[in-house]
């Protein structure tokens, strides 16, 4: 990457090479987790050329294909799902939180990381930390952390459920209810569900979306319970007026509301032709934005992740892929 940086001083080389891939992600040659590997190199031996912009560009693709899917969908049968995966959604998300915090008093992990690692884990990633962040004043170093370390293993989670889920023989529905649950980020839950079959891929977006609403919620209370943390010991360094409150904004997930819409309008006022369209798009826009993700990974994430976050992150996340899984083949049909 240094070479690269001394040969291309103005950054054409990198743009190029970048732009390069972009375009290559779009073809149906590019599979999601050959995206994320694309997007690692470039991140660790080319450099991101736009990493300013990288966040909101990921964030607001990964919006618009997620609802763009939708019209691949029936009512029907996504109210089925979301009815199946309510009551491991409530169980994981109470256990993976309360256990999570657990493992962050016993690692003497920064409550607030501790926090943000635990309901990333818990509800859906980096969305999660994203909401709860402002809620508990989080710094720029606490996020970091946080998304760093689920960063990693919402990445190894792409290429590890698909094998394991064939190794075990689950069967389309059992893993695309596994996979909503217990990876991270909508992005690569639906990349490995998509890999896995197409009513894995219809199960596990369901799921994973209305997993996704407990944002609100788990955000109410947290935000509770730090004011009056705030109120018992509030000293002259706390924020007021408009700053405090524009922090304290729980962020909800309104894009889900514009995917239930494209779900009603497929079920009742369908038009093959543009909905497979429409759903093919989708596809080619979530691979790209794993290759956004990918890219925008850099050394310094990784080492402002430390040894003990990813530690709990680690332990945390193979206790609810294992719980979980077990859960579904024992009980789900």
């Amino acid at each position: 990457m240094d070479t690269i940086k001394v040969l291309d001083k103005h950054g054409t080389i990198r743009q190029g090479i970048f732009i390069l891939v972009v375009f290559a992600c779009l073809t149906p040659w590019v599979t999601p987790p050959l995206a994320l590997v694309l997007g690692l190199f470039v991140a660790f031996f080319v450099g991101h050329p736009f990493l300013h912009l990288n966040h909101k560009a990921t964030h607001l693709l990964l919006q618009v294909s997620v609802v763009g899917l939708g019209f691949g969908m029936d009512a029907a049968s996504t109210l089925r799902a979301g009815r199946e995966g309510l009551l491991f959604a409530i169980a994981s998300i109470a256990g993976t939180l309360g256990f999570g915090l657990l493992l962050g008093r016993i690692f003497k992990i920064e409550k607030k990381t501790s926090l943000l690692i635990s309901g990333g884990t818990a509800i859906c990633g980096g969305s999660a930390i994203a909401a709860l962040s402002p809620v508990i004043r989080a710094d720029e170093r606490q996020v970091s952390v946080a998304m760093g370390t689920v960063f990693v293993l919402n990445s190894a989670a792409l290429f590890i459920f698909p094998v394991v889920g064939h190794f075990l023989h689950l069967s389309q529905n059992q893993f695309g209810l596994w996979s909503a649950i217990a990876i991270h980020d909508t992005s690569s839950v639906v990349g490995a569900a998509g890999r896995y079959g197409p009513e894995a891929l219809q199960i596990a977006t369901t799921v994973k979306l209305a997993r996704a609403l407990w944002i609100i919620p788990v955000s109410l209370l947290v935000a509770l319970l730090f004011r009056e943390r705030r109120s018992a010991g509030a000293n002259g360094r706390e924020h007021s007026g408009k700053a405090a409150k524009s922090r304290a904004k729980i962020r909800i997930p309104w894009f889900i509301g514009l995917f239930v819409v494209a779900i009603m309008l497929n079920t009742w006022l369908p038009v093959p032709a543009i909905s497979h369209a429409i759903v093919r798009a989708s596809h080619a826009g979530l691979t790209l934005t794993l290759f956004l993700i990918g890219s925008g990974l850099s050394m310094q994430v990784l080492k402002n992740t430390g040894v003990k976050p990813l530690l709990q992150g680690i332990i945390l996340w193979v206790l609810i892929s294992v719980t979980t899984l077990w859960a579904i083949v024992s009980f789900a049909h």
